[in-house]
């Protein structure tokens, strides 16, 4: 076992935040660099003993040089996956030359990296499995040893492609679908992704070798609409393949009808559009896996989404990234005017007693007030683009820091006295919506509702004071409503607020 810390980089996303607890509870020390820091220390193992967290960039080269000092082993996790972010090869470019800057001026032994399987030669090769691909090149062009696992689709509850391939079955009997339905692909599930990235570290065999890794089945999209419907109980979707369908158009298409957004869906479409199969099978014997079939990959994460114990989405990947305004210091003129509103509710109780109804908000449980109003904010939101109702929540009662939240992403969250939420719908501006929980004695508690908007333009001071009325009445709707399913007396209110952001710095 490596005496020195193990670097991980990509950790808040799907397979990182899996990896790290899989490598804690093997004995390791790990050190996980994250743009987020915080959306590592709400995991449940964000305080383990064995774990440092550090903040960096894997854009900075320095942040990522300081964080590498004294490792041995580097994971490296990272690569984008959003097809609206034009210069993702560019900055996947330069996150992969930044890492091989760290490793070398470290000393480190080894660079682990996940990569996509797929012909580099292959005419229909996707942008993003070129990047993967070049990405690959450029760590192998350095003087530290790299491990290149390369995998197809990953299969698992809350991987995008497991959440795709729900959607769609679960929503549609009948499927007018794109021909890449039809191409055959490999896929593996997280499970034995972790088994061979874990694996690897006292595999020395595995030292500088490129390596496919699938699991034991070779299938097409379709045979996997056939399993899921039959592994759900459903009965079998009746699929009709056009030639006529682009991985554009199918992204959007897929965008309508699950809560995985076009930018993610379409990379996804162009894996699909060519065979992705495993080449060889040199890591059987280099570091032994029992492998899980498809059939067996789609019953145990319908098992887990029914128990609801996702540890790690699709959705959760990335930095929160707060709007600037929200940042203390600058001036109350700096960066544009604020809008501001807020109510509040007196209640005879004790903030934990009201938090458990505040952190129950969203997905299933609704918005708690006009719910038809909210489900057509979010059709409209999703018909213009926006994320809409349909991405739901990640655990019915558990919120983390950058938690997907139906239409807003969670910025802070601090069990019982506050949550905040940023709005990801389609808006001319940005907007936060934050619930505080205020103490008043032993038995009393005041409950406020605060929307913050940036608006952009005169459209955005347009919409803000258009809205007004309407937030008016369902702010305070909401609140009468935390109050009875709370199940506690109202002392006063609801009622308007004056809002006065506070002098102490926080977000």
């Amino acid at each position: 076992m490596e005496d020195k810390p193990i670097l991980m980089t990509g950790g808040t996303g799907y397979v990182g935040g899996r990896l790290i607890p899989r490598l804690l509870e093997a004995g390791y020390r790990v050190r996980a660099m994250a743009r987020s820091p915080e959306r590592l220390y709400c995991r449940p193992w964000g305080r383990h003993p064995a774990l440092e967290i550090v903040a960096g960039d894997a854009l900075d080269r320095d942040a990522f040089v300081a964080a590498a000092q004294g490792c041995g082993t580097v994971y490296y996790l990272i690569h984008s996956m959003n097809a609206r972010k034009g210069q993702f090869a560019s900055a996947d470019r330069t996150a992969a030359a930044n890492m091989v800057a760290a490793a070398e001026e470290n000393n480190l032994t080894r660079i682990i990296y996940l990569g996509g399987l797929g012909e580099k030669s292959h005419e229909a090769l996707s942008k993003h499995l070129k990047s993967r691909h070049e990405v690959e090149q450029i760590l192998q062009d350095g003087a530290v040893p790299v491990t290149n696992l390369r995998a197809a689709m990953i299969l698992g509850s809350g991987s995008a492609s497991f959440e795709m391939l729900r959607y769609l079955v679960d929503r549609l009997p009948i499927m007018i679908t794109p021909r890449w339905v039809q191409t055959p692909c490999q896929p593996i599930a997280i499970r034995n992704v972790l088994d061979y990235l874990a694996g690897c570290l006292s595999a020395p065999a595995t030292i500088g070798q490129t390596l496919d890794i699938g699991g034991p089945d070779v299938v097409t999209y379709r045979d996997l609409i056939h399993l899921y419907a039959e592994e759900a109980g459903l009965r079998k979707r009746i699929i009709f393949p056009v030639p006529v369908l682009t991985p554009w158009l199918s992204a959007k298409w897929v965008h309508l009808v699950t809560p995985v957004p076009s930018s993610i869906a379409q990379p996804l479409a162009e894996g699909l559009s060519i065979p992705v199969v495993c080449g060889d099978n040199r890591i059987h014997d280099m570091v032994p896996v029992k492998l899980v079939d498809s059939r067996d990959t789609i019953r145990m994460a319908l098992e887990r989404l029914r128990q609801e114990q996702v540890d790690t989405c699709w959705f959760d990947g990335g930095g929160v990234l707060p709007p600037e305004w929200t940042t203390c210091g600058d001036a109350d003129y700096a960066g544009g005017t604020v809008m501001r509103g807020g109510h509040r509710i007196v209640l005879e109780a004790s903030a934990e007693e009201v938090w458990q109804t505040v952190q129950r908000i969203g997905g299933r449980n609704g918005w708690y007030f006009a719910q038809p109003l909210w489900r057509l904010r979010g059709m409209m939101d999703r018909a213009v683009g926006g994320p809409g109702l349909r991405r739901g929540r990640r655990h019915p009662v558990d919120l983390r820091v950058g938690d997907g939240l139906d239409f807003w992403r969670v910025v802070a969250v601090e069990p019982p006295r506050r949550l905040l939420l940023l709005a990801e719908m389609k808006a001319p501006g940005d907007a936060l919506l934050e619930f505080t929980l205020q103490p008043e004695g032993p038995r009393r508690v005041a409950v406020d509702m605060v929307a913050r908007f940036l608006p952009r333009g005169l459209a955005g001071i347009a919409y803000w004071y258009a809205l007004l009325p309407a937030h008016q009445w369902l702010f305070e709707g909401m609140l009468r409503r935390v109050a009875q399913l709370s199940g506690k007396r109202v002392v006063n209110g609801p009622h308007k607020i004056k809002v006065e952001d506070p002098v102490v710095c926080r977000l």
